[in-house]
């Protein structure tokens, strides 16, 4: 899980059971979320009334502002802004951001060497894991000769399958084969999706797109390791990514709150896809209009 992107917009990470999540407040008579992250400097800000008027007046038939996210490296330098869309006819939500890669839930994600997909460092501190399981001293639980890799931490995500025990790599989402999203949990909420929601992520770069599942709280503009090579990104978890350009369209209620298979994954999102008048309406949306305007570029 990244904790720090420099060419997206960067909230800090979550631990993976809900219990330990960090604290977000949302204000409901101004159209943003702030969130107070517990070890990071990182702040939302609100644009001006005049701003967030003139956006939610553009492209009114088919979305109004629904957040509007100025957000900030941990120096407070570096604002990016990311106003995140609600399509009037339908709960659907999106916004246009860079891409991270989490690599969360696959078991090879993180070693104690740091020889492992992603940086230990993303997977937090001694004090405060976030994309690793612990004992209740906070320790670090290594997988066992059953488990897919001997020796490497156990990766988990936000999503899990409970019917599953709590050190089975397999309870998580696997961002190795698993094309999924991640959200801050104060978007999420404003937006009202709920992890196992469904979405669907373009490449405004290259065209190609992605059905995916909401997987993992965390940071806004971050997508699986599946994800990434799904849309012709560079999906190294440590080097790769994307620095803008990447549209994500999230369906709120879709989900049924579990992880779900790759061909579920398909099967559904098609089905919601084609009752909200296909690829067309969603793309003709986001052309040429404030969320894609640092894709034109391209």
């Amino acid at each position: 899980m990244r904790k720090v992107s420099i060419h997206t917009v960067v909230l800090a990470g979550l631990l993976c059971a809900p219990v330990f999540a960090q604290r977000a407040d949302v204000f409901p008579e101004a159209p943003f979320a702030h969130l107070r992250p517990s070890y990071s400097a990182l702040a939302w800000d609100v644009a001006s009334p005049e701003t967030l008027e003139g956006r939610a007046n553009s492209c009114a038939s088919t979305r109004s502002i629904l957040l509007d996210v100025v957000a900030r490296d941990r120096n407070g330098q570096h604002p990016h802004e990311v106003p995140v869309w609600q399509l009037s006819d339908s709960q659907a939500f999106l916004f246009v951001s860079g891409m991270t890669i989490d690599a969360d839930g696959a078991p090879n994600a993180y070693h104690p060497d740091d020889t492992g997909l992603d940086e230990l460092a993303n997977a937090g501190t001694p004090a405060h894991w976030n994309g690793i399981i612990t004992d209740r001293d906070g320790n670090p639980l290594i997988q066992q000769e059953s488990d897919p890799f001997p020796g490497y931490y156990i990766s988990c995500t936000s999503l899990s399958d409970r019917t599953k025990k709590f050190t089975d790599p397999a309870r998580y989402v696997d961002a190795s084969k698993i094309p999924y999203v991640v959200l801050p949990q104060g978007v999420a909420e404003r937006g009202g999706a709920q992890l196992g929601d469904f979405a669907i992520v373009k490449n405004l770069r290259n065209g190609k797109s992605s059905f995916a599942i909401y997987a993992d709280i965390g940071t806004l503009g971050e997508g699986s390791v599946a994800l990434a090579d799904a849309l012709g990104i560079w999906s190294n978890a440590r080097h790769g990514g994307a620095s803008d350009g990447i549209l994500y369209l999230l369906f709120p209620g879709s989900g049924n709150q579990q992880p779900r298979t790759l061909s579920d994954i398909q099967n559904e999102s098609e089905k919601l896809l084609s009752r909200w008048s296909g690829t067309q309406k969603l793309f003709s949306c986001a052309e040429g209009d404030d969320p894609v305007s640092a894709a034109e570029n391209f």
